[in-house]
Protein backbone atom coordinates (compact mmCIF):
# COMPACT_ATOMS: atom_id res chain seq x y z
CA UNK A 1 0.00 0.00 0.00
CA UNK A 2 1.18 3.89 -1.34
CA UNK A 3 2.55 5.71 1.95
CA UNK A 4 0.27 9.50 1.90
CA UNK A 5 3.21 11.36 0.77
CA UNK A 6 2.49 12.35 -3.18
CA UNK A 7 2.16 16.08 -3.35
CA UNK A 8 -0.11 17.47 -5.70
CA UNK A 9 -0.48 21.14 -7.31
CA UNK A 10 -3.12 22.31 -4.61
CA UNK A 11 -0.94 20.99 -2.16
CA UNK A 12 -2.74 17.92 -0.73
CA UNK A 13 -0.71 14.95 0.02
CA UNK A 14 -2.66 11.52 -1.33
CA UNK A 15 -1.50 8.36 -1.38
CA UNK A 16 -0.28 7.51 -5.19
CA UNK A 17 2.23 5.11 -6.69
CA UNK A 18 3.91 7.61 -8.56
CA UNK A 19 7.09 8.38 -7.08
CA UNK A 20 8.52 11.85 -9.17
CA UNK A 21 11.87 13.75 -9.33
CA UNK A 22 12.29 15.73 -6.10
CA UNK A 23 11.58 15.04 -2.73
CA UNK A 24 10.63 17.38 -0.12
CA UNK A 25 8.85 18.26 3.93
CA UNK A 26 7.43 20.22 5.99
CA UNK A 27 8.24 18.49 8.91
CA UNK A 28 6.86 15.24 10.88
CA UNK A 29 3.55 14.73 9.54
CA UNK A 30 2.91 11.11 10.72
CA UNK A 31 2.18 9.39 13.67
CA UNK A 32 3.42 5.68 14.71
CA UNK A 33 1.23 3.56 12.27
CA UNK A 34 2.67 5.83 9.37
CA UNK A 35 -0.55 7.67 8.83
CA UNK A 36 -0.66 11.21 8.51
CA UNK A 37 -2.74 13.52 11.02
CA UNK A 38 -4.42 16.55 10.43
CA UNK A 39 -1.74 18.57 10.42
CA UNK A 40 -0.13 19.48 6.82
CA UNK A 41 2.72 21.37 7.59
CA UNK A 42 4.85 21.82 11.31
CA UNK A 43 7.19 24.25 9.54
CA UNK A 44 6.95 27.35 7.54
CA UNK A 45 10.00 25.93 5.46
CA UNK A 46 8.27 23.95 2.69
CA UNK A 47 11.54 22.43 0.85
CA UNK A 48 11.78 20.69 -2.43
CA UNK A 49 15.24 18.12 -2.33
CA UNK A 50 17.12 15.98 -4.22
CA UNK A 51 15.68 12.20 -4.62
CA UNK A 52 19.39 11.06 -4.29
CA UNK A 53 21.47 13.05 -2.12
CA UNK A 54 25.50 11.17 -1.93
CA UNK A 55 23.77 7.91 -1.54
CA UNK A 56 22.32 8.00 1.35
CA UNK A 57 19.18 5.62 1.83
CA UNK A 58 16.18 7.12 4.83
CA UNK A 59 13.60 5.77 6.05
CA UNK A 60 10.38 8.28 4.38
CA UNK A 61 8.63 8.71 8.09
CA UNK A 62 11.31 8.13 10.63
CA UNK A 63 9.28 8.22 13.83
CA UNK A 64 9.04 12.04 14.84
CA UNK A 65 11.60 13.33 12.74
CA UNK A 66 9.93 14.20 9.16
CA UNK A 67 7.83 13.17 6.52
CA UNK A 68 9.19 12.50 3.20
CA UNK A 69 7.01 14.29 0.39
CA UNK A 70 7.28 13.30 -3.10
CA UNK A 71 6.87 16.01 -5.96
CA UNK A 72 6.07 14.74 -9.73
CA UNK A 73 8.43 18.07 -10.98
CA UNK A 74 9.70 21.52 -9.67
CA UNK A 75 6.88 22.87 -11.30
CA UNK A 76 4.66 21.00 -9.19
CA UNK A 77 6.92 21.87 -6.24
CA UNK A 78 6.35 25.30 -6.48
CA UNK A 79 2.75 24.99 -7.56
CA UNK A 80 2.06 23.62 -3.85
CA UNK A 81 4.33 26.32 -2.25
CA UNK A 82 7.60 25.14 -2.01
CA UNK A 83 11.23 26.00 -2.59
CA UNK A 84 14.80 24.50 -3.54
CA UNK A 85 16.42 22.95 -0.45
CA UNK A 86 19.12 25.09 0.48
CA UNK A 87 21.31 22.12 2.10
CA UNK A 88 20.79 19.43 -0.81
CA UNK A 89 20.06 21.70 -3.64
CA UNK A 90 22.54 24.37 -3.25
CA UNK A 91 22.68 25.73 -6.41
CA UNK A 92 19.17 25.94 -7.38
CA UNK A 93 18.49 27.69 -3.90
CA UNK A 94 21.05 30.33 -4.94
CA UNK A 95 19.37 30.62 -8.37
CA UNK A 96 15.94 30.83 -6.45
CA UNK A 97 17.46 33.17 -3.95
CA UNK A 98 18.56 35.66 -6.52
CA UNK A 99 15.57 35.65 -8.75
CA UNK A 100 13.83 36.42 -5.87
CA UNK A 101 15.95 39.26 -5.19
CA UNK A 102 16.03 40.34 -8.78
CA UNK A 103 12.25 40.24 -9.31
CA UNK A 104 11.75 42.43 -6.60
CA UNK A 105 14.74 45.01 -7.08
CA UNK A 106 16.29 43.68 -3.76
CA UNK A 107 19.85 45.05 -3.40
CA UNK A 108 21.00 41.23 -2.19
CA UNK A 109 19.59 37.52 -1.54
CA UNK A 110 16.91 37.08 1.13
CA UNK A 111 17.46 34.71 3.69
CA UNK A 112 15.49 31.82 3.41
CA UNK A 113 13.30 32.72 6.80
CA UNK A 114 11.90 35.71 5.44
CA UNK A 115 11.57 33.60 1.96
CA UNK A 116 9.52 31.34 3.96
CA UNK A 117 7.10 33.95 5.59
CA UNK A 118 6.41 36.10 2.74
CA UNK A 119 5.67 32.29 0.97
CA UNK A 120 3.94 31.03 3.90
CA UNK A 121 1.09 34.46 3.74
CA UNK A 122 0.64 33.66 -0.28
CA UNK A 123 -0.20 29.78 0.08
CA UNK A 124 -2.21 29.11 2.62
CA UNK A 125 -5.79 30.78 3.78
CA UNK A 126 -5.47 31.41 7.54
CA UNK A 127 -8.99 30.46 8.34
CA UNK A 128 -9.33 27.64 6.28
CA UNK A 129 -5.79 26.17 5.96
CA UNK A 130 -6.69 25.54 2.57
CA UNK A 131 -4.52 26.67 -1.08
CA UNK A 132 -4.45 30.30 -1.84
CA UNK A 133 -4.93 31.04 -5.37
CA UNK A 134 -5.04 34.21 -7.09
CA UNK A 135 -6.36 35.55 -10.31
CA UNK A 136 -4.38 36.38 -13.43
CA UNK A 137 -4.20 37.06 -17.69
CA UNK A 138 -2.84 33.87 -18.59
CA UNK A 139 -0.40 35.74 -21.92
CA UNK A 140 1.03 37.24 -18.40
CA UNK A 141 1.82 33.72 -16.92
CA UNK A 142 5.52 32.58 -16.46
CA UNK A 143 6.73 29.31 -17.99
CA UNK A 144 6.90 26.64 -15.21
CA UNK A 145 3.17 28.11 -13.86
CA UNK A 146 0.46 26.18 -12.96
CA UNK A 147 -2.91 26.48 -12.84
CA UNK A 148 -6.63 25.09 -12.72
CA UNK A 149 -7.75 24.55 -16.55
CA UNK A 150 -11.17 22.56 -17.01
CA UNK A 151 -11.47 21.82 -13.08
CA UNK A 152 -7.29 20.03 -12.81
CA UNK A 153 -3.80 21.35 -12.73
CA UNK A 154 -1.98 22.26 -15.59
CA UNK A 155 1.37 24.09 -16.66
CA UNK A 156 1.96 26.80 -18.70
CA UNK A 157 4.98 26.35 -21.28
CA UNK A 158 5.65 28.22 -24.43
CA UNK A 159 2.13 30.13 -23.99
CA UNK A 160 0.20 26.74 -23.73
CA UNK A 161 -1.59 24.60 -21.41
CA UNK A 162 -0.42 21.18 -20.33
CA UNK A 163 -2.62 19.31 -18.56
CA UNK A 164 -1.42 17.50 -15.60
CA UNK A 165 -1.77 13.94 -13.70
CA UNK A 166 0.70 11.54 -12.27
CA UNK A 167 1.06 9.62 -15.51
CA UNK A 168 2.38 13.06 -17.32
CA UNK A 169 1.60 15.86 -18.93
CA UNK A 170 -0.78 16.30 -21.83
CA UNK A 171 -0.08 17.89 -25.08
CA UNK A 172 -0.38 21.72 -25.30
CA UNK A 173 -3.25 23.22 -26.18
CA UNK A 174 -4.37 27.11 -26.54
CA UNK A 175 -7.77 26.54 -25.49
CA UNK A 176 -9.71 29.28 -27.43
CA UNK A 177 -11.04 32.21 -25.26
CA UNK A 178 -9.36 30.93 -22.08
CA UNK A 179 -8.29 34.82 -20.54
CA UNK A 180 -8.21 35.01 -17.27
CA UNK A 181 -7.01 32.00 -14.87
CA UNK A 182 -7.07 30.51 -11.51
CA UNK A 183 -3.56 30.08 -10.84
CA UNK A 184 -2.09 28.07 -8.24
CA UNK A 185 1.65 28.71 -7.94
CA UNK A 186 1.94 31.74 -5.30
CA UNK A 187 2.94 34.62 -6.24
CA UNK A 188 6.06 35.17 -4.41
CA UNK A 189 7.17 31.81 -7.03
CA UNK A 190 5.93 33.03 -10.23
CA UNK A 191 7.83 36.27 -9.19
CA UNK A 192 10.36 34.13 -9.56
CA UNK A 193 9.84 32.19 -12.39
CA UNK A 194 9.60 35.78 -14.30
CA UNK A 195 12.99 36.73 -13.01
CA UNK A 196 14.43 34.27 -14.89
CA UNK A 197 14.34 30.68 -12.95
CA UNK A 198 14.16 27.77 -14.59
CA UNK A 199 12.53 24.80 -12.89
CA UNK A 200 13.32 21.40 -13.13
CA UNK A 201 10.41 20.14 -15.44
CA UNK A 202 9.43 16.35 -15.76
CA UNK A 203 10.74 15.04 -19.44
CA UNK A 204 6.62 14.55 -20.75
CA UNK A 205 6.65 18.32 -20.72
CA UNK A 206 9.81 19.03 -22.59
CA UNK A 207 8.91 16.00 -25.12
CA UNK A 208 5.73 17.63 -26.10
Amino acid sequence: MALQNRVLPTQEIVAESGRGLLMGNRGSLHGPDRRLGSARWRSKAWICCLLDYKGVRRDPMPPGRWTALFFFDEAVALAAGHRPCAYCRRRDYLLYASAWARGRGLPERPRAVAMDAQLHLERVEPRTRRQRTTIAELAELPDGAMIRCDGRPALVLDGNVLGWSWEGYATPVRPPGLREVEVLTPPANLVVLKAGFVPLLHSSAIGN
